[in-house]
């Protein structure tokens, strides 16, 4: 049991924080322009990203990306992990109902924001619209979003079974559904184990990160 958890400890972890980059940066990215450009064509697009994404079983997705990038057009391996090749269509594969929910709520809170009277009094003072995106729309409405970065994280590195099957990724998620199917119970046990872990330290750091964000919130 220790070893097949040290060895695939490491793959899980690369791949729960690859597919995290890749919601943050698609999902902050997209929430923000839709908040900014509400009722354009853009909004309506990242409207109807956001709910395929959360729609659509990440299971559905990752055999639609095989079948397009691997067997039609042969762009990108469809399985194992041996180098950066093999790690996009699982990346994106897990990261894409997260990076959805992220967009959604983050167009959310940039549309609550631009409405504040500091916005408006921003824009009287003259500043330009990147400025007021980045120092004041931006640091207040990334506030949920960092909430939900401590379940999100936790859910990326412990919700990769079925992405780790579809794609023969050696990570703790194909050996957990073997174990559960071979009734392996010390392994179910050591994996169910350090899932806990990692969903109470994602948590502890999301807790952490609103001290240096929001002065008003301490840790006593």
């Amino acid at each position: 049991m220790r070893d097949i958890i040290k060895d695939t400890f490491p793959v899980s972890i690369q791949l729960g924080v690859l597919a995290l980059f890749i919601s943050i940066i698609i999902g902050i990215g997209t929430g923000i322009i839709s908040g900014i450009k509400s009722d354009t064509w853009w909004d309506s697009m990242t409207i109807l990203f956001a709910t395929t994404g959360i729609s659509l079983p990440n299971f559905i997705l990752g055999i639609i990306l095989i079948l397009l990038f691997s067997h039609f057009y042969k762009i990108l391996p469809p399985a194992l992990w041996e180098g950066w090749r093999y790690m996009l269509l699982p990346s994106i594969t897990l990261g894409f109902a997260p990076a959805s929910y992220i967009a959604r709520l983050t167009r959310s809170s940039v549309i609550d924001v631009m409405d504040k009277d500091y916005i408006r009094t921003a824009r009287a003072k003259g500043l330009r619209g990147r400025n007021i995106v980045l120092k004041h729309v931006l640091k207040n409405s990334i506030m949920p979003v960092i909430t939900i970065l401590g379940p999100i994280t936790a859910a990326l590195v412990t919700g990769s079974f079925i992405v780790e099957y579809i794609f023969s990724i050696p990570g703790m998620g194909r050996f957990f559904v073997t174990a559960v199917t071979n009734r392996d119970y010390p392994l179910i046990m050591g994996v169910t184990l350090i899932y806990t872990v990692i969903i109470v330290l994602a948590n502890v750091i999301v807790d952490i990160l609103y001290t240096f964000l929001d002065p008003r919130v301490k840790l006593e």
